[in-house]
């Protein structure tokens, strides 16, 4: 299965170049750092995982990629709480995270 053709893929890169567009004024280093690496890290497991040979190697990338989307949810909770991230902005990002968290289990269940 190529990653490139997952709408799970496609849609976390782009979330993760939202999320670099949007912090790449931010002077909080240190959060913007953060922020764009667990984004960056949800398309990165999925692509390395489902390049993987054996099922349990593709599935327990994708369990990364869900933990990389729950850290990046939090940290958009506390942008927006500390007007890091514009509230509509962050609720888009948030509802997205969902989402994607909902494709990676439902693909994660296809891999016997």
């Amino acid at each position: 299965m190529n990653f490139e053709n997952l709408d799970v893929w496609k849609r976390s890169a782009r979330l993760s170049a939202d999320i670099y567009k949007a912090t790449a004024e931010l002077r909080d280093f240190g959060f913007r750092d953060q922020l764009t690496r667990s984004g960056l890290s949800v398309p990165s497991n999925i692509a390395e995982g489902m390049s993987r040979d054996s099922s349990k190697e593709k599935r327990r990338f994708l369990d990364i990629a869900r933990s990389s989307l729950s850290e990046a949810r939090t940290q958009i909770y506390i942008g927006i709480d500390i007007c890091y991230i514009q509230k509509d902005l962050g609720v888009k990002w948030l509802a997205e995270t969902r989402e994607l968290h909902a494709m990676l289990n439902s693909l994660k269940k296809t891999l016997v």
